[in-house]
């Protein structure tokens, strides 16, 4: 059996998951970083996108928008603004959440309502990435 590590992953709203972990592997600005028992501390921004996480020897993915890791003596945090499982996300809604977000894309009118509309299609994008890998959909 793998040396396992305290997770806690909390975005605002509620306790998304607490318990022990052998492994966990975030998106971070430049590329997956994984996190094993005994890892050093590290603070480390996280990219909207999923994270996996083994567990009893089976890995689970979810979603997860953006947000920091914190690995320290006591145990990993992820804290991020939203976390879903691939079963709880409302696909149909992250779909026309994608078209919503690629139409004022197209429409280009200010820089922040760019930021903030690329920003929710990357959410979009990475719930249905996230619930495709899951069920196998195309």
């Amino acid at each position: 059996m793998s040396k396992t590590y305290k997770l806690d992953i909390l975005p605002p709203e509620r306790e998304f998951f607490s318990g022990q972990v052998e492994a966990l592997i975030i998106t971070a600005p430049d590329g997956e970083l994984a996190i094993l028992a005994d890892h050093a501390p590290i603070v480390a921004p996280l990219v909207v996108g999923s994270f996996k996480m083994k567990i009893d020897g089976e890995w689970r993915e979810a979603f997860n928008s953006e947000g920091f890791l914190e690995v320290s003596k006591l145990g990993t945090v992820l804290l991020a603004q939203a976390c879903e499982w691939p079963e709880d996300i409302d696909i149909r809604r992250a779909e026309q959440s994608k078209r919503r977000s690629e139409e004022k894309l197209r429409q280009q009118r200010s820089i922040n309502e760019y930021k903030g509309s690329k920003i929710a299609l990357a959410r979009a994008m990475a719930r249905l990435r996230v619930t495709k890998q899951k069920y196998n959909l195309d």
